[in-house]
């Protein structure tokens, strides 16, 4: 039994709690989304989804982006600060979670329609890749942040998984432009660490300044797609937070990035909650 604890507490500090809201809050919004009703969470397919896109994809996610840097990361002060660091003697627990993560993920895919196993595939891929060579997009500018695309695939999937049909592509777009954003803002605070080791990122390409005026665009066109897709609802003007963050970046060289990055999972967790809500009260006013 303590065996059986230690491991769970060891795939609990990999999976990192503060993002699980990343993958899992994006399944249940696009599920929300898709959804003709609230009975639909009354449908076991969800909740077994819910708790892989929550906890154990993120276990394969950075537990991958772990064994792949194992190298940088031990130069890099975040991840023993606000981060995991993978030690030797937990590499072998590590690889043996990801087995088992890859033996599960197999399982559910045989169970899938073809629509859904290519979607899941697709989020599998990315997620892999990322880090993994020959790929290993987190070293190819562009191509970086584009990648982070694996983050919408839960939302994608949970749509399609209650609606059987894929979600509309504004909706894709809107969110892709978050991701992008997200993926970019989070490469700037690494700027001079990533060019003294020689990892060529977006942020390090585009510089400081410039990276920042491209987060400051990719979430001003998310905030105008919101404010179409809602009719200029009164709420809705509360995404015109993400585009003011670069924005008072750039004006006010006081403000540290390095904090203000780690308030961005409160902001969406309040904000993904909130229209997560939205969507329980319309569906519910369905019934």
């Amino acid at each position: 039994m303590r065996d059986i604890s230690g491991f769970l507490s060891f795939l609990f500090t990999v999976s990192r709690f503060r993002f699980w809201i990343y993958t899992g809050g994006t399944y249940v919004v696009g599920y929300a989304l898709g959804m003709d009703s609230i009975d639909a969470f009354f449908e076991l397919p969800y909740y077994v989804y819910l708790v892989y896109f929550f906890f154990i994809a993120n276990v394969f996610i950075y537990g991958i982006n772990d064994l792949k840097d194992e190298e940088t990361d031990a130069l890099n002060p975040k991840k023993t600060d606000k981060e995991n660091l993978l030690v030797e003697s937990d590499r072998g627990r590590l690889v043996s979670a990801l087995a088992l993560v890859t033996f599960i993920s197999l399982l559910l895919i045989i169970t899938q329609t073809l629509e859904e196993r290519l979607v899941f595939l697709t989020f599998l891929f990315l997620a892999y890749f990322y880090s993994a060579p020959p790929l290993r997009f987190k070293g190819i500018p562009v191509l970086d942040f584009s990648s982070n695309m694996l983050y919408i695939m839960p939302g994608v999937f949970g749509y399609l998984l209650a609606a059987g049909a894929m979600p509309p592509w504004v909706l894709v777009l809107a969110g892709f432009f978050h991701v992008a954003a997200m993926h970019l803002f989070s490469a700037v605070p690494d700027i001079e660490y990533d060019r003294a080791v020689g990892i060529r990122t977006s942020a390090v390409l585009f510089g400081h300044d410039a990276s920042l005026m491209i987060c400051m665009f990719f979430w001003s066109m998310l905030a105008i797609l919101t404010l179409m897709l809602t009719s200029f609802h009164p709420l809705a003007f509360l995404i015109l937070i993400y585009p003011a963050v670069p924005a008072a970046l750039l004006i006010d060289r006081r403000l540290d990035i390095n904090r203000v990055y780690w308030y961005l999972p409160y902001i969406n967790t309040t904000l993904g909650g909130l229209l997560f809500l939205s969507l329980v009260i319309i569906k519910s006013s369905l019934i």
